[in-house]
């Protein structure tokens, strides 16, 4: 890369039942124009492991937890445990590389500066439709994951509201001396660690960066009971953090990128997707409402809604 910024990196990966993908991905990695220190994997479930498959001939250090002890927030923690990089870059096992320059391009980034001089405490990749993506999809990852790149700071507050704090763990770099400063991740974490963590740094006088030239191939085709789970334990992490979300507007976000996505569908002759875009807009609004308000629901109606059983099964414990 050239210049004094050239940092020690290790890539750091929860992953559970890891597979084919999983093998292409730590591939691609290996094949980066900027060098990786190592891979550090926290593996739910160790029978799934294949040693010989995965371990990269002693390159992968590999943890083990069970399902029950995995956290969002917690687990990477533990991962960040282990290394001693000054960038950690957090991936999820799905997001593949798109070419040589990741990793480099996510270090580039955070070396850059806010626009009043901030250092840049985090920066995220841009996530790409897999071929497979259905064309809603693929629009919502147009809208989420742009072209152009943006580097934000409190600043930013006022214009975009709750996407000032968005960032995404399926493929963001972390300088490491801010991440002890921050003490990491929330140790419990249904979902959304990565955002309440940008807040954090955000509101610390630090920037995020996103950075459209770190591209990974990550999508999913959800179905409609999944895309209301999601939503559900997303609303969940923001309900347990109003000195994150209290006041910071973000259901006017969602309206708005339906709107966006529709035009880009009546205007590239796909409006027939439209009626899947509302029943899919309305499955997460309905599983948004019910999440911020799981307080008033009964443990039965939780479990039926959340993608995350474990954590409530264990959260319950914890209180007894």
């Amino acid at each position: 890369m050239g210049g004094l910024w050239e940092p020690e990196v290790d890539v750091l990966i929860p992953v559970y039942r890891p597979g084919e993908r999983f093998e292409r991905l730590l591939e691609r990695l290996w094949r980066q124009s900027y060098g990786i220190n190592q891979v550090i994997v926290v593996n739910t479930g160790e029978e799934f492991w294949d040693e010989e498959r995965f371990g990269g001939g002693g390159r992968v250090e590999v943890h083990h937890v069970t399902k029950e002890e995995f956290d969002h927030g917690g687990t990477r923690n533990l991962a960040a445990g282990y290394s001693d990089a000054q960038v950690m870059i957090f991936m999820t096992d799905d997001a593949l590389p798109r070419d040589r320059y990741l990793v480099e391009n996510l270090v580039r980034a955070l070396g850059g500066k806010g626009p009043g001089g901030e250092t840049v405490a985090m920066a995220y990749a841009r996530q790409l439709p897999d071929r497979d993506c259905r064309p809603v999809e693929r629009l919502i990852r147009r809208f989420n994951y742009p072209g152009e790149g943006r580097v934000k700071t409190l600043r930013d507050l006022p214009e975009l509201g709750i996407r000032t704090f968005f960032a995404s763990n399926s493929c963001c770099g972390y300088r490491r001396k801010v991440f002890d400063e921050m003490g990491g991740f929330i140790s419990q974490a249904i979902f959304n660690e990565d955002m309440i963590y940008a807040a954090g740094v955000i509101k610390g006088g630090y920037a995020v960066a996103y950075e459209p030239k770190a591209k990974v191939t990550h999508s999913h085709n959800m179905t409609l009971v999944q895309q209301f789970r999601r939503n559900f334990d997303l609303a969940v992490s923001q309900a347990d953090h109003p000195e994150v979300f209290g006041g910071v507007p973000s259901e006017g976000e969602g309206i708005r990128m339906v709107g966006k996505v529709g035009r880009w569908l009546v205007q590239s002759g796909q409006a027939g997707q439209i009626p899947r875009l509302i029943a899919g807009s309305g499955g997460k609004y309905l599983g948004y409402r019910l999440g911020k308000l799981y307080r008033r629901l009964p443990k039965p109606v939780i479990l039926k809604c959340t993608m995350n059983r474990e954590y409530w099964e264990r959260r319950w414990r914890e209180q007894i």
